[in-house]
C-alpha cells in the first residue's frame, strides 16, 4: 500500500538547514492537500511547536513510520500555481534564501496565517481542580468562568506568565485544560491607526506631575494639532511608539482607528487618452516588429529618447494581446509613476487593470491580488511585485525604465525584476518588452550580441524635440559669493520661466534640510550612534536624522564632545533648496516630494495632480521626479548638483549619474515648446555630463562597454557581495577572512574549474550600520550552477560554526552598489 507525503518548505527555518521537508498526509486530508497550499505541521524537538509551511510537490511512498503528519491544510485551493513553485525553486537556487521565503515573497502582504494557541477548561475536571497550583488554580477559574477558548498571549498577559513558561501546557498534560491550535489572517486592517488625548489640559496637569519630556512632547503636539496618526506622532516628536503606549496606558491618550479605502484611488482628473493611437512612421515600426515578435515569445529592447512615445508603443501592442486573454504586466520603477499609469489604463480598459505595489494597504494588496487570481483583471501595473502577478498564463511583460535600481529587491530574497520576468516570458512563450531611454549597459549589450530583438525610437513624438541643456560651473559661483545653491544663470531661467506661465522641475538627491552637523571648535561631526554615517537636519521635525536606521534626536547647536554652541549646520537637502526657492523666488509656488513629505496615502497621488493642474511652477524632490512624469508645461529642469551620482565610489556610478541627467533632462519641453535644462556641477570636464548633455547614450555605452571590459565588470562577469555583519567589528573580519580561507580551499579540492578574482575583506562606505560593523567580499565570478554550489556549501560550513555565532552573512548576486 503507496501513501501520500507531502513535500514543504518549513516557515523560520535556517539556511544551512533549510530542505523541503517530507511529511505524510494523514487519509483523511489526501482529497484536500494539493502542491502550493498551505500546511501546518510539528516542526522541531517539541512535541507542540507547530509551524506553516508550504506544499512544493506531492509523492507516493509505501513506508511513512517515520515521518511525522500534516496537522492541517489551510487553503482550499493552491495560492501558488507550477510556475510559481518553479520561480520559487529558482530564487532558493540563485539568491540562497530559503524555500518558504521564494514562496511567501510571490503572496501579497497579509495573506499569511499566524498560528495561535487556544485553550478552554474541561469542565469535568472541576472536582480535581484542589490538585493544582495555586497559580494554575487561577488559570482553571479563569477559563471556567470563560466557558470558551482563549488565546496563549491573552492567557500570559492577563496572568503575567513569561513567554517559555510550560505551565499551560502542563496542565493540557494533566487533563484540566483543552489545548487547540488554529490561525487567523494577517491581513490588516481596512483601517489607521490614530492617537488622541482621553483628557483635557487641565486634567493632565493636575493628575500627572512626573511626565518624561518626551511623554510632554506627544501631549503638546496633540493639543496643537487634535488628533494624529500613530506614525505621524512618531516622525514629529521624534519617539517610539512605546511613548504613546504608555501615554495610552496611564489614560491620557487614547488609539482609534479610522477607515481607509481598500479600492485604489484613480486620477480621474487628468485629461482622458485617445481612444485611438496614432504612432508615427518609427512608432509604428516598432510596433510591428513587436507584435511579430509577440506570436513567438522573447525578450526585446525597445530604446528610445525621452518622450519618443514608447508608452504609445506598447498601449497599441496591449491592445492587440488582450482578446487573446493572456494575463498582461507592466512594471514601473517607482510608486511616483505608478498612479498616472493607473490612471490611463484604467481609463482605457476599465476593471480589467489591477494595480500592484506597496503604497496601497494591506486589505488593497490583497484584493487586487485576489481580482487577479480569480481572472476579473487581465492587466496588472505595478512595481516590482507585479512580476509576481498570479495570472495561469502570461502572454505580455513589459519594464518601463528596465535600468532602474529599485527593481532589485535589497531584502532576501534578493531578486532582480528582470531576472523573473525573463523566466516568465520563456515558461509561458511570451513577449518581454524592456522600454529605456537609457537601458543597463547589460541589456544594451545583449541587444548588440542579437540576444535580444532591438527597437529604436530616436525622434521625440510629434513636434516636440529635446531640450537646450547648458552646463554650470558652480566653482565659479561659489567665487562670486553666491550662497544659495541655486546660480544665477538657473535663477534667471527661473524667474524667465514663471513669468512666461510655464512650469518647472528641480532635482536634488538628498532629502531633509542640512545633510550633516560639524562643531567649528573641535570638529566633531554629529553622527548615528549606530551606523557611520552624519546625521541629517530635518526641519519639517526639528530633528537630526539618521536616513539609514531611523535614529534621531533634538536639534541642538551645542557640541556632545566639547560642550560649546558652535555647531554649524552645512550642506543641502529638498527641504533647505525649499527655503531658498521662497527667499529668492516669493512670488512662485513650490511642491516638494520626497520620502518625508509624501508619508502619507495618496501623497504621491494628490502632489503630481495638482502639479498637474496648475497649482505649482515649480516641482522640486529626488529623483522620485526625475523620470516617467510627462507635463506639458515643464520647459525648464534643474539638476542642482551633478556631482552626488558621479561620486557614488562604485562601478556603476557613471551609468547611474548618466541616467539620471539624461532622464531628468527629458522631461522638459514634451509639448510644444522647446525645453531647457541646465546642469550644475563642480566638475564640468565630465565626460559623463558631456554625454548627458547631448543625449547621447550610444557614445556613453561605447565608452561604458570598454572600461568595464578592461577592468573585468558586468556584462563580463558577475559580481557576488559577501557581507559579514557583528557587533564586534573583529569577529566580523575573522569571519570573512575565515570565509575566503574556505573558497581557496573549495577551488583546490572540489570546484577547481573555477575562475575567480576575490577581492577582500574590506570595509563598505558605510562600515557601520544599526550598530553592526561590516566587511564585504567581492568575487567576480560567472553566476553558473557550479559557482552557487560552492558558494552554499560554504555558507552551510559558515553557519554551523560555533566561532561565527552572532556574525550574520549577506549574499547579494550583481548588486546594485558596491559603494
Amino acid at each position: 500500500m503507496s501513501y501520500t507525503v507531502a513535500q514543504v518548505a518549513v516557515e523560520n527555518t535556517a539556511y544551512s538547514f533549510d530542505t523541503l521537508y517530507s511529511y505524510a498526509v494523514p487519509a483523511e486530508l489526501v482529497s484536500l492537500i494539493k502542491a502550493g497550499c498551505r500546511v501546518i505541521v510539528p516542526f522541531g524537538f517539541g512535541k507542540n511547536n507547530k509551524r506553516q509551511g508550504v506544499v512544493f510537490s506531492l509523492s507516493q511512498e509505501d513506508d511513512v513510520s517515520r515521518l511525522k503528519k500534516v496537522k492541517a491544510v489551510l487553503d482550499k485551493a493552491p495560492l501558488l500555481n507550477n510556475e510559481a513553485l518553479l520561480i520559487a525553486r529558482r530564487l532558493h537556487d540563485k539568491t540562497f534564501c530559503t524555500y518558504y521565503d521564494a514562496a511567501k515573497v510571490q503572496l501579497p502582504t497579509g495573506i499569511d496565517l499566524k498560528i495561535r494557541t487556544r485553550y478552554v477548561s474541561i469542565g469535568s475536571m472541576k472536582e480535581k481542580s484542589s490538585e493544582l497550583s495555586d497559580k494554575e488554580k487561577q488559570i482553571y477559574d479563569f477559563l471556567e468562568e470563560r466557558q470558551e477558548y482563549a488565546d496563549r498571549d491573552e492567557l500570559i498577559s492577563v496572568f503575567g506568565l513569561d513567554r517559555k513558561a510550560k505551565i499551560l501546557d502542563e496542565m493540557a498534560e494533566k487533563g484540566f485544560i483543552l489545548r487547540n491550535y488554529d490561525t487567523v489572517k494577517r491581513i490588516g486592517d481596512a483601517t489607521a491607526r490614530m492617537v488622541r488625548l482621553a483628557l483635557d489640559k487641565e486634567e493632565i496637569e493636575n493628575s500627572f506631575k512626573n511626565l518624561t519630556p518626551k511623554q510632554r512632547s506627544v501631549i503638546e503636539l496633540l493639543y496643537d494639532i487634535g488628533a494624529a496618526s500613530v506614525k505621524e506622532v512618531c516622525y514629529f516628536t521624534g519617539v517610539t511608539e512605546a511613548v504613546i503606549k504608555n501615554l495610552v496606558a496611564k489614560g491620557i491618550a487614547e488609539i482609534f482607528s479610522v477607515e481607509t479605502f481598500r479600492k485604489p484611488k484613480v486620477r480621474l482628473d487628468i485629461k482622458k487618452p485617445e481612444k485611438v493611437i496614432s504612432l508615427t512612421d518609427e512608432q509604428q515600426t516598432a510596433f510591428e516588429h513587436l507584435k511579430e515578435k509577440y506570436k513567438s515569445g522573447g525578450c526585446s529592447l525597445l530604446y528610445g529618447v525621452t518622450g519618443s512615445g514608447k508608452t504609445s508603443v506598447y498601449i497599441k501592442l496591449i491592445d492587440e494581446v488582450l482578446p487573446d486573454g493572456k494575463g498582461i504586466i507592466v512594471m514601473v520603477p517607482e510608486i511616483s509613476l505608478t498612479p498616472a499609469l493607473f490612471s490611463t489604463f484604467r481609463q482605457r480598459y476599465g476593471d480589467k487593470v489591477a494595480v500592484f505595489h506597496s503604497g496601497l494597504s494591506v486589505g488593497e494588496r490583497y484584493d487586487e491580488w485576489k481580482r487577479v487570481k480569480s481572472g476579473d483583471a487581465q492587466i496588472v501595473v505595478g512595481t516590482r511585485s507585479a512580476v509576481f502577478a498570479p495570472f495561469d498564463s502570461v502572454g505580455l511583460i513589459i519594464m518601463d525604465e528596465e535600468q532602474e535600481h529599485t527593481y532589485k529587491s535589497e531584502q532576501s530574497p534578493r531578486f532582480h525584476a528582470r531576472d523573473v520576468a525573463k523566466f516568465r516570458a520563456a515558461y509561458n512563450h511570451a513577449l518581454l518588452v524592456l522600454a529605456s531611454a537609457t537601458p543597463s549597459v547589460e541589456s544594451y549589450s545583449l541587444a548588440v550580441k542579437g540576444r535580444y530583438s532591438l527597437e529604436k525610437l530616436n525622434k521625440r513624438y510629434g513636434n516636440a524635440v529635446l531640450p537646450k541643456v547648458t552646463v554650470v560651473d558652480m566653482r565659479k559661483e561659489l567665487k562670486t559669493g553666491n550662497k544659495y545653491s541655486i546660480s544665477s544663470f538657473l535663477l534667471e531661467e527661473l524667474e524667465e520661466n514663471l513669468n512666461e506661465g510655464n512650469q518647472s522641475i528641480l532635482l536634488i538627491n538628498r532629502r531633509g534640510y542640512n545633510t550633516f552637523a560639524s562643531c567649528d571648535e573641535c570638529g566633531k561631526v554629529r553622527v548615528c550612534p549606530s551606523c557611520s554615517v552624519s546625521l541629517s537636519y530635518h526641519s519639517d521635525n526639528g530633528r537630526l536624522m539618521c536616513h539609514y536606521c531611523g535614529y534621531s534626536e533634538i536639534m541642538d547647536n551645542r557640541c556632545p564632545e566639547c560642550g560649546k554652541k558652535a555647531v554649524r549646520f552645512s550642506g543641502r537637502g529638498t527641504q533647505k533648496i525649499e527655503d531658498e526657492l521662497k527667499e529668492l523666488l516669493p512670488k512662485a509656488r513650490v511642491v516638494r516630494m520626497d520620502t518625508d513629505s509624501t508619508l502619507y496615502r495618496y501623497a504621491h497621488e494628490d502632489k503630481l495632480n495638482a502639479f498637474s493642474n496648475g497649482e505649482y511652477d515649480i516641482l522640486l524632490g529626488t529623483q522620485m521626479v526625475a523620470k516617467g512624469l510627462d507635463f506639458e508645461k515643464v520647459t525648464l529642469v534643474g539638476v542642482l548638483s551633478a556631482d552626488d551620482e558621479l561620486n557614488g565610489g562604485d562601478y556603476m556610478s557613471s551609468e547611474r549619474a548618466f541616467d539620471l541627467l539624461t532622464q531628468v533632462i527629458g522631461r522638459a519641453g514634451r509639448g510644444d515648446a522647446r525645453g531647457k535644462a541646465v546642469i550644475q556641477t563642480l566638475t564640468p570636464e565630465s565626460s559623463v555630463i558631456h554625454m548627458a548633455q547631448k543625449q547621447d547614450y550610444e557614445a556613453f555605452y561605447e565608452n561604458e562597454i570598454y572600461i568595464r571590459k578592461m577592468m573585468v565588470y558586468p556584462p563580463y562577469c558577475d559580481i557576488c557581495s559577501i557581507v559579514f555583519a557583528c557587533e564586534d567589528e573583529m569577529k566580523a573580519l575573522a569571519a570573512a577572512r575565515g570565509f575566503i580561507y574556505g573558497i581557496k580551499k573549495g577551488i583546490e579540492e572540489k570546484y577547481s574549474e573555477q575562475k575567480l578574482i576575490v577581492l577582500g575583506p574590506m570595509p563598505p562606505k558605510i562600515f557601520k550600520l544599526g550598530g553592526k560593523y561590516r566587511y564585504r567580499i567581492i568575487i567576480k565570478c560567472h553566476n553558473n550552477n557550479y559557482f552557487r554550489s560552492m558558494i552554499s556549501d560554504l555558507l552551510i560550513l559558515f553557519s554551523r560554526n560555533k566561532e561565527n555565532k552572532n556574525v550574520s552573512v549577506t549574499i547579494d548576486i550583481n548588486p546594485e552598489s558596491l559603494a
